[in-house]
Parts: structure tokens; C-alpha cells; sequence
């Protein structure tokens, strides 16, 4: 809860420093704060706390995935700095809808009630709808908001739909008394039909099939930035969240709702292989390399929601999933705001060359790519084989063959990338080496590589 009224304040702080005109501080007082506020909740750790009459639940899952989200704010607010160079009457409202982005993002992880979880939502949701319309002379960002917007509100309302549903069999919106409830009582028709719904919103918020329709176009009409949020804090967010609803609303396979939790272990596999696989199709025809990327996320998601298949023992691989996912994305698309700059679109022909022009930048995006593609040392190879080894364990060898197969065919188009970057010749002279930039890149990449070599520093968190 600290950790909570700790953003929100930074979110004021950051308001207030347009009013008397600091805005060269922001950035730096700004990842100062958040790092102030990660180690606040580095130390409430461990604690299980509910507050205000369980609306606001903290335990270990909550405190580790705020963790993730505070350290992807930090790295988002860095590249801010440079991105918004052109924009500086603006900078602090960037910035300050960022921290209350988090805050809703936080928000959205401890809730113990399911109108915190839905308040959570808002607060995220309207904050990516601004961004993603935040280039107001840009008609393709103007048409991603309205998508977005559109799609998001429908989102919602189905969410807030299933929730009333719920109410009406439980009466209450306690997620504590809701999972009791669930497993004593003779459940109402309302209860399963409001828990299809709620999650049929949710799965469009972590853009999973046939919920992905809006992904492509809004990640390449939003600005890149708004985009490298949406592909990594974003979803990360939104499937920590599923996670917990679904643990919380008891679907977890169990003697006493059998019928229940086969429907949603179906379903499950259903969306999870559609995902993998359409993500990883599409992605292939792409050369807008915010699309691939796009595509890319949708094929991700599909792994993520494997974790579902065991969910009473799956949080510490969601979160080591989701950590690898997250921090090689910041690093692709630090390297993208750099070559994209001042170019009219995110072609793979901007990045031919870069391994000449910029060895650095090329490496730590071939990095990136490669950890996205599940190629060891780097931790995206450890989150899937982890992941794997468990679904196997538990049984379902049919959706870890076609993970496997995934897999490989994304190769197809990271190493595009990859080659375009080292075969092709440079097309203009890039000048220029934007420290924060670098900074972020090497950072993350660093980290990627860290938890690949030390992966019982996540795992362990949530055991």
C-alpha cells in the first residue's frame, strides 16, 4: 500500500515541476523517485497485508510484479528524456502520466476486491489511450487512439459486465469470500458466464487470439515509445493480472469444480496455441519492425498463458517469463527509438547496415532478438525451457511439441532483422550517441543476460 501512495505522490511531484518551471529535472528526479519507491517496496517483501477492507491485498505476488513494473518504468521514463527532446513544454505530462500509468499498473496486482481491479484498469487503460494519441499531427498516431480507444472501452465494459455477473451470484466483490464461496456453495449459472466474460476482456488487453485484431495497427501508428510501453509494461501487467484473477476466482483444477476447470484448461490451450501460432505467421510477412514486433508480443502471450495450465505452481515462472520478455523488449526498442529517429517509418531498411555504422546498438538488438527467440545464454531460453519442463511435467506434451515449433519458425523473422543489420550496406551515416539511450540498452540487455545466468534470483521470489 506504501508503495502505491509513494507513485501516486511521485505522479504530483512530477505535475508540479511544470507549475515552477524544473522541467530539466524531471527525468532525473523522476527515476531518482522511482527508485526510492522500488526500494520501499524491496522492503515491504515478503510482508501479507490487506487494506481498506481487503481492497488493496499485498503479498509476495503483488510485491514481486511491482518490483518488475517499477524497474520498466524507470527504463521508460530514462528514454524519455531524448524522446521527448522536441516536446520539452511537454516532457512533465509525459512523464507524469507514465508514474500514473504505474500506479494503476500496481493497483492492478494488489487488489483483494474486484472494484480495485477494475479501477486499476481505468487508470492504465486511460493513460495508454493518451498516449497513444500524444502525436497530435500524425495521422496514423490519431487513428491508434481512436482504435484503441474504441477497442479498450469495449474491453472494459464487457470486464465491468462480468463483474456485476459476479456480484449477482456471490454478492460481493471480496475476491477472498468469492474463492471461498466458490468452493462450498453450488455455483449460479451468473458466476461461470461473468468469469467468461471478465476474462474475454482481459485476454484483449494482453492481445491474444482472436482478441489481437487491434495490436498491429495501434503498435505501429503509436508513437515508439508509447509503443515499447504497450509491448512490454502493458502486457506484462495485464497477464500478471489474469493470473491472479484466475487463481483468485478458483480455476484452478480442483475435485470440487471439475467441470469448470476442464472448460477453462481447454480454453486455455485453445487460445495458446492460436497464439503462438498466428502471432508467429503474421509475423513473418512483416517489414514494419514495430508490426513484427507486434506479432511478435501476440506469440508471446500465447507462452505466457501456459503458465495457466498449472497455475498453483506456476507464478514464479510467470514472473521469470515475463521479466525475460519485458527487459528484451525495452532493449529492441531502445535501439529502435535511436535508428527510427527522425525517419518517417519503422522499415527494416532503416536498420540496414547498423552492425558497420553502430556495433554496439547492433549487438545488444541482436541480443534482444535473440532472447525473444529462446537462443541461450540469454533468459528468454531459460523462460521457455523452464516453462516447458513443467507443462510436460503436468501432461500436456501436444501444446509443448507446438511450442517448440513456434519457436523455430520465429527465428525466421528475428534473423531477418539480424541479417539486414550485418549483410546489408549502410544506408545514411548516424551521428550522434544519446547517453540515456545507451544506458538503457546495456542496462537492460545486462539484466536479460544476468537472469539467464542466475535464474533462481526471480524463480525463488514466489516458492
Amino acid at each position: 500500500m506504501n508503495t502505491l501512495i509513494a507513485i501516486t505522490g511521485l505522479g504530483i511531484f512530477c505535475l508540479l515541476f511544470e507549475i515552477l518551471n524544473f522541467r530539466k529535472g524531471i527525468v532525473p528526479f523522476t527515476i531518482l523517485g522511482l527508485l526510492g519507491v522500488l526500494a520501499l517496496n524491496f522492503y515491504e517483501f515478503g510482508t501479507t497485508a490487506s487494506y481498506y477492507n481487503n481492497m488493496v491485498a499485498v503479498n509476495k505476488f503483488s510485491s514481486a510484479f511491482s518490483s518488475l513494473f517499477i524497474i520498466l518504468t524507470i527504463f521508460l521514463v530514462a528514454l524519455s528524456h531524448n524522446f521527448y527532446e522536441n516536446h520539452q513544454t511537454k516532457i512533465s505530462d509525459y512523464v507524469a502520466i507514465k508514474v500514473f500509468l504505474l500506479a494503476g499498473a500496481v493497483a492492478m496486482v494488489s487488489f483483494g476486491n474486484l472494484a480495485m481491479f477494475f479501477l486499476g484498469i481505468e487508470i492504465l487503460s486511460i493513460a495508454l489511450y493518451v498516449l497513444a494519441a500524444s502525436d497530435r499531427l500524425n495521422i496514423k498516431s490519431n487513428e491508434a487512439g481512436m482504435k484503441y480507444f474504441l477497442m479498450g472501452s469495449f474491453a472494459s465494459g464487457i470486464i465491468l459486465f462480468g463483474i456485476c455477473l459476479i456480484y449477482g451470484a456471490m454478492g460481493t466483490f471480496d475476491i477472498a469470500e468469492i474463492h471461498e464461496s466458490s468452493l462450498s456453495a453450488e455455483l449460479p449459472i451468473w458466476f461461470p458466464i461473468g468469469m467468461i466474460l471478465m476474462t474475454i476482456g482481459m485476454l484483449f488487453k494482453i492481445a491474444a487470439v482472436p482478441f489481437h485484431f487491434w495490436a498491429p495497427d495501434v503498435y505501429e501508428g503509436s508513437p515508439a515509445l508509447t509503443t515499447a510501453l504497450m509491448s512490454t509494461l502493458a502486457k506484462v501487467v495485464a497477464i500478471a493480472t489474469l493470473y491472479k484473477l484466475a487463481e483468485g476466482l478458483n480455476l484452478i483444477p480442483s475435485l470440487e469444480n471439475q467441470d469448470l476447470s476442464n472448460t477453462f484448461i481447454n480454453v486455455v490451450l485453445t487460445i495458446s496455441i492460436a497464439s503462438m501460432t498466428v502471432g508467429n505467421i503474421m509475423a513473418l510477412r512483416q517489414v514494419n519492425v514495430k508490426r513484427m514486433l507486434a506479432f511478435s508480443g501476440i506469440s508471446h502471450a500465447g507462452f505466457m498463458l501456459m503458465t495457466f495450465l498449472t497455475i498453483a505452481t506456476s507464478a514464479g515462472i510467470l514472473l521469470y517469463y515475463t521479466a525475460a520478455y519485458a527487459l528484451a523488449g525495452i532493449a529492441a526498442f531502445s535501439v529502435i527509438l535511436y535508428v527510427c529517429k527522425n525517419q518517417d517509418n519503422e522499415d527494416i531498411t532503416n536498420f540496414h547496415g547498423l552492425g558497420k555504422t553502430n556495433p554496439l546498438l547492433a549487438a545488444i538488438l541482436t541480443g534482444s532478438l535473440l532472447s525473444m527467440a529462446g537462443i541461450p545464454i540469454f533468459s528468454g531460453f531459460f523462460a521457455k525451457l523452464f516453462l516447458f519442463d513443467q507443462a510436460l511435467h503436468a501432461g500436456y506434451v501436444a501444446i509443448v511439441i507446438v511450442a517448440v515449433i513456434n519457436s523455430i519458425i520465429s527465428v525466421g523473422y528475428y534473423f531477418k532483422l539480424i541479417l539486414a543489420m550485418y549483410s546489408k550496406e549502410p544506408n545514411e551515416e548516424r551521428t550522434g550517441k544519446p547517453f540515456l539511450i545507451y544506458a538503457v540498452a546495456v542496462i537492460s540487455i545486462g539484466l536479460n543476460i544476468a537472469l539467464g545466468l542466475f535464474p533462481s534470483l526471480v524463480l525463488d521470489l514466489l516458492n
